[in-house]
Parts: structure tokens; sequence; C-alpha cells
């Protein structure tokens, strides 16, 4: 089975800019996310959503594709806002012990309800 099959798209969360993950995450295009997401962040203020709602896989490469860029966003005080509802890929951070490093919300409207708009 060819694992490179990832779907990247834009997925602002109200006024919260963001991208979605689809597909299958793993080493092979891992670049590409790395690319869209490196831009993505670059190119706005505040929080940056992730979506994974679409993610089928997740591998230790993809982990550290979002810890990196939690780090990143992190030095300008700004938060990475993770969506991945319960399963498969959700469990992949449980079994890594990084939930609690990840702003993680079940759902769209989860983190909709948590995010504090930027002043």
């Amino acid at each position: 089975m060819q694992r490179d099959q990832l779907e990247i798209v834009s997925s602002p969360l109200g006024d919260v800019p963001g991208i979605a993950l689809k597909g299958e995450m793993d080493i092979a295009v891992v670049p590409q996310a790395q690319e869209a997401l490196d831009s993505g962040i670059r190119g706005s203020a505040g929080a940056f959503v992730v979506d994974l709602c679409g993610l089928d896989f997740l591998d230790s490469s993809g982990v550290t594709l979002l810890v990196r860029a939690r780090a990143m966003l992190g030095r300008e005080e700004r938060e990475l806002v993770v969506i991945c509802p319960p399963g498969p890929v959700r469990r992949i951070f449980e079994v890594a012990g990084i939930v609690d490093l990840l702003s993680l919300f079940e759902s769209r409207e989860q983190a909709i309800s948590a995010l504090v708009p930027a002043d």
C-alpha cells in the first residue's frame, strides 16, 4: 500500500488561521506538510489551528512535525491548537505522552469555545 496520499487544505477556525490534514501522514509526506504549516504560521498572527479530523494515519514523523510547530509558535507566545477526535491518531499522542504538551480538542466546536480572541 502506498502511503503518500495527504491532502492539505486551508481550514481557518473562525478568525483563527489554520490548515486541515486529510488522509495519511508519514515520513514520505512530512516535507509537504511542513512546508504548508511553516508557510501558514509565517503568514499569520496569534493562534494557529491544525485540524486532524480527516487524518487516518499519523506516524512519529508527523508527531515530530506538530511538536516542532508548537515550539515555533511558542517562541512568539502563540498557541498551536490541534483538533483531533478520539481514535487511532489521538492515541498516538497519548502513547507518546504529549497530550498535555498540545492544546488538543476533540472537535472544531470544542476548540472554538476554548479560543480567546487576540486583542
